[in-house]
């Protein structure tokens, strides 16, 4: 009797356990689709309907994986592209999307709780991608003048939620040449914020690492919502009626 309470614990135990990596892995597929997705609605505006496929296709990957092609270059690490099967999985399916269902991308500018939906998918993959490689740089990367590499950490962090824009190469600095853009600026402060967190608060906060990233995804999110409109209030003012609008004067002719 007690042999078969034992394999039944057995058997319910490895049955949650598929159920929550089945689980995990949905997840993670829902929001490399949605980050995709975002990027394809992007890239596939600035193309001219006798676009090649194979020049929208490597353009969306090179959007989509940008910085992580450039950071581990950078720290002598394998790019995402290559060491990931799930990127390019997602990258082909969000092209099949955006060149057989067009009209999603329309649908993402009308309905809010779609846009909605896709950002904070979108986001939550930049916040693994900041925060994991701003961690790895900081393993990475050995001190010189402070007791932690400070620079190195934040701007491979940066490069990591905005590489994108400056590939392919020809771009130069042009992505940066009116000011930083939103993506940028959000992977900055979360690349910042996550660095000196983690290195200063993590023997006094418990599970220091995982908040952080709760936090960082709570930024990436709030700031793109206030970005995109989503978290504007309405406004309580009347509308004011145009110059065009006033009575128009007519006079009876005879």
């Amino acid at each position: 009797m007690r042999y078969r309470t034992t394999l039944h614990n057995k058997h319910n135990t490895t049955q949650h356990a598929c159920m929550h990596a089945y689980t995990h892995a949905l997840q993670k597929y829902m929001c490399m689709l949605g980050y995709t997705f975002m990027h394809g609605c992007k890239v596939f505006k600035k193309f001219k309907p006798d676009t090649p496929a194979s020049y929208k296709l490597v353009n969306l990957a090179l959007a989509c994986t940008g910085g992580g092609i450039l950071v581990p270059i950078f720290l002598n690490k394998i790019p995402v592209t290559l060491s990931i099967d799930a990127y390019p999985i997602a990258i082909v399916a969000s092209y099949l999307i955006h060149t057989y269902i067009p009209s999603l991308r329309e649908v993402l500018e009308l309905s809010v709780i779609f846009k909605a939906m896709v950002i904070v998918f979108y986001e939550s993959i930049r916040c693994y991608v900041v925060t994991l490689f701003t961690g790895v740089a900081a393993a990475t990367i050995p001190a010189s003048q402070f007791s932690i590499p400070v620079f190195g950490p934040i701007i491979c962090g940066t490069i990591g939620g905005c590489g994108g824009a400056f590939l392919p190469m020809d771009k130069g600095l042009s992505p940066i040449q009116d000011g930083l853009a939103p993506p940028m600026f959000s992977a900055f402060v979360a690349a910042t914020f996550y660095h000196f967190v983690t290195q200063y608060c993590a023997d006094d906060v418990v599970e220091c690492h995982k908040k952080a990233k709760v936090a960082v995804a709570f930024w990436f999110i709030s700031y793109a919502f206030y970005k995109n409109g989503i978290l504007a209030l309405p406004s309580r003012r009347a509308p004011v009626g145009r110059p065009n609008d006033a009575a128009v004067k007519v006079e009876k002719t005879d």
